[in-house]
């Protein structure tokens, strides 16, 4: 099946903004992304998993170990290592991994074998989502019809990186480092504040009001509906240079460094916003760098941070009038604009500086 392409959905940037950071850096926490029916949401997730580069992992693991990452490998792959040298690697396309509404706490996590465990002395375990999910994009639909208990699984694993299944004194650990993307309408139901709050990043998406995006949706998808094939291939020099974008940021992230004032600006910022705990300014520091390695630098900067906190902070402010919240987001937008303009005239002035101070007096003034 070919897949309607990531690069060729219209609008939506922040949703499209919030899976790109965490697939570069699935450490952010995952992204829920909350939104009324026939907004792409299902779509740009898929989408996202088919562009993803391939990873190498153990030939045979079930739970797609890492063979470059000893600290990171299942219990199998470890006592593998022991009577082999080294262990054999194949090369594999991200996987997209869907988890049903009705999974159960068994089907997610996994089953321990306890009666062979008894008879024979023997540990077998019969891998569950997570193990598929190792190093993939898990996938929830309508998250906020999950069983409680489940989603807290998949909360516990994806803050961890591990998953450990423990029954009557036998345990087995594996992997489970997976970018987890979660959809929901909030009109049929919400989803715990708890629960809600370990959600790295939240985006809030309605359709386009636009008419002539609307008629360019529509023009696409029909494209898309009549020939698949040559719909993608129109698209895929923007999807492969997308692809490698993600791979490059992804080599780059673990350079990007953050100064003493960027820690400063995180926390003013979260309290300016009243935010409870402290998982916030983890979060947009997390987000801030992602992005710094998307653009290609080796440093945040203003944009990234308030970037970032346009994504993980919504889901977290207290319960406000409406008008107030919405006054608080103008005014982030208004600085992130301001930033963005401060970007601008600091490029334009390296290349062209009389030019820029003419068209830019105030601005230079100011600065």
């Amino acid at each position: 099946m070919i897949l309607f392409p990531f690069t060729a959905i219209v609008g939506q940037e922040k949703m499209k903004r919030a899976l790109i950071l965490n697939a570069i850096s699935p450490q952010i926490g995952g992204v829920l992304i909350r939104g009324e029916r026939g907004t792409a949401k299902s779509t740009a997730a898929r989408a996202l998993a088919a562009l993803l580069p391939e990873v190498d992992v153990v030939e045979g693991c079930p739970f797609n170990c890492d063979p470059d990452v000893i600290e990171t490998l299942c219990d199998e792959c470890r006592t593998r290592l022991k009577t082999e040298e080294s262990l054999p690697s194949v090369k594999r396309r991200t996987q997209f991994v869907d988890l049903p509404v009705s999974a159960t706490e068994d089907r997610v996590v996994g089953t321990l074998d306890l009666e062979l465990a008894i008879k024979k002395g023997e540990r077998q375990f019969e891998p569950g989502v997570l193990a598929a999910a190792n190093r993939s994009l898990l996938y929830v639909d309508e998250v906020n019809l999950l069983d409680d208990h489940v989603v807290d699984l998949l909360l516990d694993s994806a803050a961890m990186g591990v998953n450990v299944v423990e029954r009557e004194g036998i345990s087995f650990t594996h992997p489970a480092r997976f970018m987890l993307v979660g959809t929901m309408n909030p009109e049929e139901g919400e989803l715990r504040p708890q629960l809600l709050d370990r959600f790295a990043l939240c985006v809030e998406i309605k359709g386009i009001q636009d008419a002539p995006q609307r008629v360019e949706i529509l023009r696409r998808w029909t494209e898309y509906e009549q020939d698949p094939a040559s719909f993608y291939e129109l698209w895929q020099p923007q999807e492969e240079a997308l692809s490698r974008r993600i791979e490059q940021a992804r080599r780059l992230l673990p350079q990007v460094t953050y100064a003493e004032d960027d820690l400063f600006a995180i926390a003013e910022l979260t309290a300016e916003f009243d935010v409870d705990g402290h998982r916030a300014d983890i979060v947009i520091l997390k987000t801030a760098l992602a992005h710094a390695a998307f653009e290609g630098r080796d440093a945040v900067s203003e944009v990234d941070i308030l970037l970032a906190a346009e994504l993980a902070l919504p889901h977290r402010l207290k319960k406000k009038p409406f008008q107030e919240t919405e006054l608080q987001f103008e005014r982030l937008e208004q600085r992130l604009e301001m930033a963005r303009a401060d970007v601008c005239v600091d490029s334009e002035l390296q290349a062209e500086p009389d030019a820029v101070k003419k068209k830019h007096p105030r601005l230079i003034r100011a600065k």
